[in-house]
């Protein structure tokens, strides 16, 4: 059986009734990674001993007749900022190049509770700071649809793993856009939770208030399928919100009628590549012929979205970062002369040229005299962000955006230009500001043959909601409607 496209939720039945093995989809997934990894660069380090003794125990236990959990023998690739006992974790920095966590993270907990097979840690722009996966101390990642180009960021590898059948299913984190910029670079379906909705304990901290784990897949059932798994309160993480979740999967075929779309105006103007707004229009109009009530609503802070989301994430990466010097683990500099020698020499050598930008920007708005300036100033700021999608809303059950305003570009295009990388998260960094639920899923392709990707936003916690109108999205796209 070929193994390639296979899903998530129709392989973990087969393997369950003894049909398919684990063991045959685990070594299928590693010949992948074997013929095409070289090129791509989608991981930074494998577990292929670990992986193979975990698929023979679900198969063995799928023999005797056991229960077994919803992803049962489903190989997961997991992002390089993800703790994993008794296996690097490295950020995909120089930093953190040898650094084996003792713990596993709540979610990797609940993969293994699940019956997953862990496969491999993704690579990812260092710290997950940037949005071409080429600040990786461990060399970029490429895009599987032409590896000339970038497969996004942060969390690049898990993308281009599912997209170059490297994975079945995947998880990223994303602070900015870094589960779906990179989603929509590689033509995957990626979902960023409501802040809250999925522990963050055991996932490296870039900017504590924004950052988020969310699951990654080819389609949207399976995305849903790895997110019923992930969500859920956690009392090891002190953000973590003590609330119901509901069957992410029961609700996908509803469909779109009746679902209020917004379209924020100020996400279709000048700065978007005409081949995105027309395939993302495109698909909206194809949504209102299927029911869908369609509106155009107004974000008017989103101007200062870029702004205000840079100067309170380097704040906190210049907070969270400042743990790396070279004393407690990590790399530490050779040959010092005295301790002050260590630190500056540590943090000089172990970072790399985007995560020391983002350090210098940190501390200066919060230096004294210039808190009140930038960073107070962003913050209330990023309250009216906050504000524009509650009152948008109201009106509305999702809102519909590009999740990117360009399609894949070169390697090497924007590296030199860090605002111009900036701007390719646009879209995406307001539903970290506001802690809403957003989604990539692909919705066509440039003439290029690169994938375009199609944002939607949902209310906090309604996730269900999101999913189901990707779902639609999804068959529209796949002529099923």
């Amino acid at each position: 059986m070929d193994f390639r496209g296979a899903t998530a939720y129709t392989l973990r039945d087969e393997i369950a009734a003894g049909r398919v093995t684990s063991v045959g989809v685990t070594e299928a997934i590693f010949h992948e990674v074997e013929q095409r990894d070289g090129e791509l660069n989608a991981y930074i380090s494998l577990m292929a001993e670990s992986a193979l003794e975990k698929a023979r125990e679900v198969d063995e236990r799928a023999k005797r007749g056991d229960a077994l959990g919803p992803l049962a023998g489903i190989p997961v690739a997991v992002k390089d900022i993800i703790c994993t006992k008794g296996t690097r974790t490295t950020c995909g920095s120089r930093m953190l190049e040898s650094f084996v966590p003792p713990y596993d993270a709540t979610v990797i907990g609940k993969l293994r509770a699940a019956d997953a097979v862990l496969i491999g840690k993704t690579n990812m722009d260092e710290f997950g700071m940037g949005s071409s996966t080429e600040t990786s101390y461990f060399g970029p990642t490429r895009n599987p649809h032409d590896p000339s180009r970038v497969p996004g960021g942060s969390s690049g590898g898990s993308a281009a793993a599912l997209a170059s059948d490297e994975a079945i299913l995947a998880l990223g984190s994303d602070t900015g856009g870094s589960i779906r910029q990179p989603a929509s670079f590689c033509g995957v379906v990626g979902l960023k939770p409501t802040y809250g909705r999925v522990s963050r304990f055991g996932l490296v901290a870039y900017a504590s208030s924004l950052d988020q784990i969310g699951p990654m897949a080819r389609n949207v059932r399976d995305c849903a399928l790895l997110m019923g798994v992930l969500a859920g309160y956690d009392p090891k993480d002190s953000t973590a919100v003590d609330a119901e979740v509901p069957d992410l999967l029961t609700g996908l075929d509803k469909g779109i009628a009746g679902i209020r779309i917004g379209l924020p105006k100020e996400c279709y103007s000048e700065g978007l590549d005409e081949a995105v707004k027309s395939a993302v229009l495109g698909m909206v109009e194809r949504l209102k012929a299927s029911g869908a009530k369609v509106s155009e609503v107004s974000l008017p802070h989103t101007e200062v979205a870029i702004a205000t989301y840079y100067i309170l994430a380097m704040a906190e990466a210049s907070a969270n970062l400042a743990r790396y010097d070279g004393v407690k683990y990590g790399f530490r500099a050779e040959g010092t002369k005295n301790l002050f020698d260590m630190y500056c020499r540590t943090r000089s050598e172990g970072f790399g040229d985007e995560v020391k930008r983002r350090i210098m920007l940190g501390t200066y708005t919060l230096s004294a005299g210039y808190y009140d300036a930038y960073y107070r100033k962003a913050q209330k700021v990023r309250t009216l962000i906050a504000r524009d999608f509650e009152q948008a809303l109201e009106r509305c059950d999702v809102l519909i955006t590009p999740t990117s305003p360009t399609v894949a570009f070169k390697l090497g295009e924007k590296l030199d230009d860090p605002l111009q990388m900036y701007l390719s998260d646009i879209y995406t960094i307001s539903a970290n500001l506001a802690g809403l639920p957003a989604l990539s899923v692909p919705c066509g392709v440039a003439s290029e043959g690169l994938p375009i990707g199609l944002q939607i936003f949902g209310r906090p916690f309604e996730e269900g909601t999101v999913l189901r109108a990707a779902y639609s999205v999804e068959r529209v796209l796949n002529g099923n409607v």
